[in-house]
């Protein structure tokens, strides 16, 4: 195995909705190239169709908006507007909605 991955799309995706129970609004639907998997890190490309859904975090994840515009809004009912070239990181105990306005996709590294 090499030591440097190429992130690509070319794989197969995995396909899935949010759990019923968090699902605020909408139909979405989440494609999930996952490209690397082991140690307790995850690494791939991520993208979901419009709807909100109740997000809750135990873990790290870094992630960067290629395209699309969401909403997160945290407990409090702060809300942070994401759009392409946008950044962020989120920190264990985070917990709120998440909301995609317009079809998004994002990169994504994830440490447990």
């Amino acid at each position: 195995m090499s030591n440097l991955l190429k992130v690509s799309e070319n794989d197969s995706p995995e396909t899935e909705r949010p759990d019923p129970s968090k699902l605020i609004a909408g139909d979405p639907v989440f494609t999930t190239w996952n490209l690397e998997e082991r140690d307790g890190l995850y690494a791939g490309i991520w993208q979901s169709t419009p709807g909100k859904w109740e997000v809750s975090y135990n873990e790290w994840e870094y992630f960067r908006i290629l395209e699309g515009v969401n909403i997160i809004t945290d407990t409090d009912g702060n809300e942070t507007r994401l759009s392409a070239d946008d950044s962020y990181i989120l920190r264990p105990g985070f917990s709120g909605t998440w909301e995609v306005v317009e079809t998004t996709r994002k990169d994504y590294v994830i440490r447990l």
